[in-house]
């Protein structure tokens, strides 16, 4: 089976540069989705997309072709790394403002954040911990259902 991930990168980031540091984290060819001809991609490639919006978090990377067998947390993890930014990833929770915060140093942590719909698509602003001292977080919030619940953090060695 093959998946999609949609991660979103601090700053910035020329779609040049983040093909090298996934290429790098993940030992994979990846090519830039838009023209490419498709008979010609090599086994194992991932296609990735790359645009820029506003607010926090302004680089989207869309990668497609994705193997069902590598772990997209521990891929992102190292692609942050390699990249020197943080980066979100959406959870499990299905709130389309809680993502999974990957810090430049690999570190996860779930936080929220706000969510405002335009033309461009989502943009997200005024980033806050995902934690029990938050009445939104307590009781029975998707917070409190999650793999990832408020407060976790999960370490850089153990993410990778």
């Amino acid at each position: 089976m093959i998946e999609l991930w949609n991660w979103r990168t601090e700053g910035r980031v020329a779609a040049s540069e983040i093909r090298l540091a996934l290429a790098d984290a993940l030992d994979v060819p990846v090519l830039p989705l838009g023209g490419v001809d498709l008979a010609r991609v090599p086994s194992g490639a991932l296609l990735v997309d790359v645009w820029h919006r506003s607010g926090d978090f302004p680089t989207s990377v869309d990668c497609y072709g994705v193997p069902a067998e590598l772990p997209e947390v521990g891929a992102v993890a190292a692609f942050a790394r390699r990249l020197g930014r943080a980066c979100l990833l959406p959870d499990d929770t299905l709130d389309a403002g809680r993502h999974l915060l990957v810090a430049a140093d690999g570190t996860i942590r779930p936080v929220h954040h706000e969510v405002r719909d335009t033309e461009d698509g989502e943009i997200l602003s005024e980033q806050r911990l995902c934690t029990v001292l938050s009445p939104r977080c307590r009781g029975w919030s998707p917070c409190q259902r999650s793999r990832w619940v408020p407060d976790s953090v999960i370490p850089a060695l153990a993410a990778a």
